[in-house]
């Protein structure tokens, strides 16, 4: 049974220069409830999570925790009981369990810190939701999924009512879900109040008890889950029906990409396969099953012990970027920020970084050439931005990933390689990539895509390779791509 508010916004309005993010945004998270905040990219969930972490400040309206005005002070927040766990984990590499666990929190006697009493706080925290973990093992060694009960467990350590998690599931795999929605509905059965922002509304659906939507900053509207599915939520959240294109059945040609016998020693072995002009070859497989290493060593950013990659039958040169570019391969990774993007430059920039030779013939940057690239690719992947002189790290998720698709794209790859390139977007722009990729294979392109979404595989793959602790475990056609047929290799079962 839901209890009283914990958390209440009334009309909270903000503003950018240039940009209003929110426009009376109203919100209630109750004592024992989970209540998702639903929204396209860029319709201010991640603006009304700052104001929630006192990060930011409301223009107008008000914030309440219980019947006092939110501080507006991080550290005030946090005092008043107001946890957020974010997508980039917050945990200190060298510093062990049990410091993480309390961290800015640590007991002092004489103005040292008390190891012993941190200790026992820290397993009181750890117990209730990770008492598998040492609190001696040093962060660094922690997996995803771990560092995330760090941050879940300090915010139990402080007796936290309210706790925020941001897009909490994006880096684990399909047991690592499981057992955070399980930890979910604990946390919630314990009487504490939930705000869980996530694009994957199956997860939504699975976990919350009522869904609040925003659109372009907007309040849409709240439901019951129960009275929700996939679709009416889509329609709250894009004001229309997204659906996925239908993929056209296309000529297949001679091999582009060959791998043979890939091995990097303890990361994954005798890897082998092909990818046709004009098809969409999946890499599916459970977290840690090593598909990012095995198409960063093919693309030359790591090195590899054995093996040969050939592109139309040529030997590319083993740890070698620029030769893999040089012979057609393009790679958008998986985490754009941190490998792919350049934040501080514009979009255009960004966009030409990997065809300079052709923006900047002689070595002399030709403006109207970056400006006539710009353009095109800007139209054709329909990319939404103020203009292109903004700097990129302004746009949403969707378009940073359209930007990084039109930096290989402009040189015309004869493989595009897209490691989780729907991660962290939205449905519509998931939508607008999934035709994107199925066009690309129509022009006769081979595409290689790395994913950990089951749907996506067997909405474009003519073929799936599972992978499973670095070893290919199957090859999987079109016509017997089911669930089953992918997740039975891929989990070993």
């Amino acid at each position: 049974m839901n209890g009283s508010p914990l958390l209440s916004v009334r009309g909270v309005t903000k503003s950018f220069p240039g940009v209003r993010a929110l426009d009376d945004v109203r919100l209630t998270v109750n004592a024992g409830e989970v209540n998702a905040l639903c929204g396209e990219n860029g319709a201010g969930k991640s603006t009304l999570i700052n104001i929630l972490s006192g990060v930011y400040t409301a223009d107008s309206g008000e914030v309440l925790v219980g019947d006092q005005p939110l501080p507006a002070d991080p550290v005030k927040v946090i005092e008043a009981g107001i946890a957020t766990i974010y997508q980039k984990r917050q945990f200190v590499p060298a510093m062990t369990v049990a410091e993480n666990v309390m961290l800015g929190n640590w007991p002092s006697a004489g103005g040292f810190v008390n190891k012993r009493e941190m200790k026992r706080r820290a397993l009181d925290a750890l117990r209730q939701v990770a008492p598998h973990l040492s609190p001696d093992k040093l962060a660094r060694e922690l997996s995803p999924a771990e560092a995330q009960e760090i941050d879940i467990a300090r915010a139990l350590s402080r007796e936290s009512k309210v706790l925020i998690m941001d897009e909490p599931t994006t880096a684990l795999s399909p047991p690592e879900v499981d057992r955070l929605l399980a930890l979910v509905n604990t946390l919630r059965d314990a009487g504490m109040g939930i705000l869980f922002v996530s694009h994957w509304l199956e997860e939504v659906l699975q976990i919350a008890d009522r869904v609040t939507v925003l659109r372009d900053g907007r309040y849409v509207g709240e439901a019951p889950v129960a009275e929700l599915d996939t679709q009416a939520i889509i329609r709250m959240m894009v004001g229309r029906e997204v659906k996925d294109p239908p993929i056209p059945a296309r000529t297949i040609g001679e091999p582009v990409l060959e791998v043979k016998n890939l091995t990097r020693t303890g990361i994954f072995n005798d890897v082998s396969f092909q990818v046709r002009a004009g098809e969409i070859v999946s890499m599916a497989g459970i977290a840690g099953a090593g598909r990012t290493e095995v198409v960063q060593a093919l693309f030359g950013a790591d090195k590899y012990d054995s093996g040969e990659v050939l592109v139309n039958g040529r030997q590319i040169r083993p740890g070698d970027v620029a030769a893999s570019v040089r012979a057609g391969i393009g790679l958008v990774p998986e985490e754009r920020h941190l490998q792919g993007l350049v934040e501080q430059m514009s979009v255009r920039d960004n966009m030409t970084l990997a065809a300079l030779k052709g923006v900047a013939p002689g070595g002399w940057l030709s403006t109207s050439r970056e400006n006539a690239v710009d353009k095109q690719y800007t139209k054709e992947l329909s990319i939404k931005a103020a203009n292109s002189a903004v700097r990129v790290s302004t746009l949403s998720g969707g378009n940073q990933q359209k930007v990084l698709i039109a930096r290989w794209l402009a040189r015309k790859p004869k493989i595009l390689i897209l490691d989780e390139p729907t991660k962290g977007v939205d449905v519509g722009a998931k939508a607008e990539i999934h035709a994107l990729i199925a066009r690309l294979a129509e022009t006769g392109m081979a595409v290689l895509l790395v994913t950990s979404e089951l749907p996506e595989v067997l909405l474009l793959s003519d073929r799936a390779l599972v992978m499973r602790q670095g070893r290919l475990v199957a090859v999987v056609d079109k016509a017997d791509l089911t669930q089953e047929s992918v997740m039975a290799p891929a989990t070993g079962e």
